[in-house]
């Protein structure tokens, strides 16, 4: 029979005084790490000792104990002691709980050493955890744990989100049935039972990631950036009772709304309530919605106001503002690093400036009594107010003027129609003796207006010579064509202009939501209201205020003026025709868009084109959503998602293809086979004028047959 092995016995444990200590040379740990010395004296202060020293006796040269101990394991913690002596917090003498084994111990220092640190266990994360929630349990706030810890608040607070997760997760995470990065996804909700639910979805899905779970989480709730919630404010949501979804571990810019009915009665009330405010101003009527339809002033004529001028205080303020700008962005310049205060300020005071300059208009009062105004929410969550719009409805009735009568002018008109016509009662009209060229017989001294017809034929050979001139003078017609098409852009119902060119503005039917908010339709307002803010209140100074710009200036306006009339959209043909637009027409439209597109080197993705859920993905079949992300990402990619719900692939496709710059073939401009694809022409610099834009150039052609013939 086999002897038992000896019972164990551990090393004994004693007090020793700590200036009897010594630190090993045999101790392992040389590099500097974790928790600095003076967090862990600190901490000592806090708890004491919590675990003790491992020491050895000093023998002399005899082999004899010299009252003296090494301390092979254990060194961080006498350097904390060692510290608390210095500060005068610990008696140099002060007992300290050692662990003493045998001087000639068969197991080296060093090996001791080495082992203590290395055999040592953390925490599970879970346990870390459950550990801080029993310390929030205990009445302990979070800023104290965070500094008896010696951590910081977020982390704590992170670690408590994690804590709140669904036990049953839990548990899975425990036994390594998912990592912690997908449990800090679930962290997003609070909501046990949706997470136990996303949890079951991903036991069928091929796509497991965290940012799936995140997705799914949060698809029926709304992004604090959202311009509805920065309309009404996350507080003000809050307070109603609403509730918001954080996620503490990746960039959310703030969160999710998780009652959207309520945030859309919250909306409802505060636009309703800033529509009474601008009606208060006079208005006939007053519009009010979240995002207004992209041509919502279509048919509308708009009215001219007066722009307030700035107050002294308020120029003073201007020019305060820019110096503290201009003082700041010198100061800070050339630093590599600029603190976030820095920019913050310089930031408020941009949008200071900006406040004080974009000033208010005021309006005729009469104008005011026929006019409206529309009120809707701004993409950055601001109240957009567009004043001065009349319908044609609420156009004043003009009296028609008395036609004029064909019979003869009597002798008691005569006076009265000399005056009109600017001629004395015993000349001719203008130099034109009446048609037929015979004087009334009955009274020789009166003069009669010309006759229509007559007028009628003058003028077609005016014209005529008009035409002759005007096409020998390419620099005039160019103005005239500009003036013309700045009346139909900012001017519609004016038609001071003998140029019979109009702008056929091209307006969608059944916009869908978003459009106005899209970046080109951004790009295109901000550029129309830097222009009007240029141009004159009244079309009868326009000529002069054209003529007063460069060329280059010019040139973009006739650009901006143009580029309005230009329709790329395939509209739905109906399957009866209704004499509005055939197939053929919208043909040769989308053909001719594909040269512009070319000219101008369009890129609908860098214009800001992206396909998503709602946008495109929603509105094709699934084949379609499969085939796309097969063209765009891989066959492999599509083999992820074929296996979902529409409306599941759907998102997941939107996700798949944020960023893979794909388009679809509606939106593409196809290249030329023929021919190498042209540069674009649109390479950020301004364009060279033609010749017949010099300002130098303002005589006529030398060679006026070959320039292009317009057609009306």
């Amino acid at each position: 029979m086999a002897k038992a092995a000896p019972k164990l016995t551990l090393s004994g444990s004693r007090d020793i005084a700590f200036d009897r200590l010594v630190l090993s040379q045999s101790n392992v740990r040389r590099v500097k790490a974790g928790v600095s010395i003076g967090e862990l004296a600190d901490d000592i202060v806090r708890r004491t000792l919590l675990q003790s020293l491992n020491v050895r006796p000093i023998l002399d040269a005899e082999g004899q104990e010299t009252g003296q101990f090494e301390v092979p394991a254990g060194g961080r913690r006498y350097r904390a002691l060692e510290l608390l002596v210095k500060r005068k917090r610990l008696a140099k003498d002060a007992l300290v709980p050692c662990v003493v084994k045998e001087a000639n111990d068969r197991v080296s220092a060093a090996e001791d050493s080495f082992v203590e640190n290395v055999r040592r266990e953390q925490l599970h994360p879970l346990d870390q955890f459950r550990a801080m929630q029993a310390l929030v349990d205990d009445g302990e706030d979070i800023e104290t744990i965070a500094a008896n810890l010696m951590t910081t608040p977020a982390i704590v607070r992170q670690r408590l989100k994690l804590a709140a997760v669904s036990p049953k997760l839990h548990d899975i995470y425990a036994d390594d049935g998912m990592t912690l990065e997908q449990l800090m996804a679930f962290s997003v909700s609070d909501d046990h039972e949706r997470q136990e639910q996303v949890y079951e979805m991903l036991t069928h899905s091929f796509n497991t990631s965290a940012a799936y779970i995140r997705q799914r989480l949060t698809e029926n709730s709304i992004r604090v950036a959202d311009k509805r919630v920065r309309f009404v404010s996350v507080d003000a949501y809050v307070a109603a009772g609403g509730g918001v979804m954080r996620d503490l571990f990746e960039p959310d810019d703030g969160g999710w709304l998780t009652d959207p009915a309520l945030l859309d009665t919250l909306v409802d009330a505060k636009l309703q309530a800033e529509g009474e405010r601008i009606a208060e101003e006079g208005w006939k009527w007053v519009a009010t919605a979240i995002e207004l339809p992209v041509h919502a002033t279509h048919g509308l004529r708009g009215i001219g106001g007066t722009e307030i001028p700035m107050t002294d205080e308020e120029q003073a303020r201007v020019a305060a503002l820019e110096a503290e700008a201009e003082t700041l962005s010198d100061e800070w310049s050339e630093a590599p690093d600029v603190p976030a205060e820095i920019h913050a300020r310089l930031e408020a005071i941009e949008a200071e400036i900006g406040t004080l300059v974009d000033r208010p208009k005021q309006f005729d009062p009469a104008d005011i009594a026929l006019a409206g105004a529309f009120v809707s929410i701004d993409y950055d969550g601001s109240v957009n107010v567009e004043r001065g719009f009349v319908r044609p409805e609420d156009e004043p009735e003009v009296e028609a003027e008395a036609e004029a009568d064909d019979r003869p002018v009597g002798a008691d008109d005569a006076e009265e129609a000399a005056a009109a016509t600017g001629a004395s009662q015993t000349g001719s009209v203008n130099g034109v003796v009446p048609a037929g060229g015979e004087e009334d017989d009955a009274d020789e001294s009166i003069l009669k207006p010309l006759p229509d017809r007559l007028v009628a034929d003058l003028t077609a050979w005016r014209t005529l010579a008009l035409q002759d001139a005007f096409a020998q003078n390419p620099s005039t017609a160019f103005a005239a064509v500009l003036h013309s098409l700045v009346l139909s852009t900012f001017y519609s119902y004016s038609h001071d202009s003998c140029l019979q060119l109009s702008l056929n503005r091209t307006y969608f039917a059944d916009a869908f939501a978003g459009l106005r908010d899209s970046a080109p339709a951004r790009a295109i307002a901000e550029r129309s209201q830097r222009w009007k803010d240029r141009l004159p209140d009244s079309d009868k100074d326009l000529w002069d205020t054209l003529l007063t710009f460069d060329g280059a200036e010019q040139a973009s306006l006739f650009a901006h003026c143009a580029s309005l009339c230009v329709n790329a959209q395939q509209e739905v043909i109906p399957k009866y025709n209704n004499g509005r637009v055939s197939a053929h027409t919208v043909e040769r439209r989308i053909a001719h868009s594909h040269v512009l597109a070319r000219a101008v080197g369009l890129d609908p993705v860098a214009a800001g084109w992206k396909p998503t859920a709602d946008g495109y993905f929603r509105s094709v079949t699934k084949p379609r959503i499969l085939a796309d992300v097969a063209e765009a990402k891989g066959d492999q990619f599509a083999g992820m998602i074929d296996h979902l719900k529409k409306g599941d692939m759907a998102r997941e496709a939107a996700r798949l293809l944020e960023d893979a710059g794909w388009l679809p073939e509606p939106m593409r401009t196809p290249i030329l086979e023929a021919q190498a694809a042209p540069e674009a022409a649109n390479d950020g610099d301004a364009a060279e004028l033609p010749a017949f834009l010099d300002e130098e150039n303002e005589g006529p052609s030398a060679n006026t047959d070959e320039l292009p013939v317009a057609a009306e």
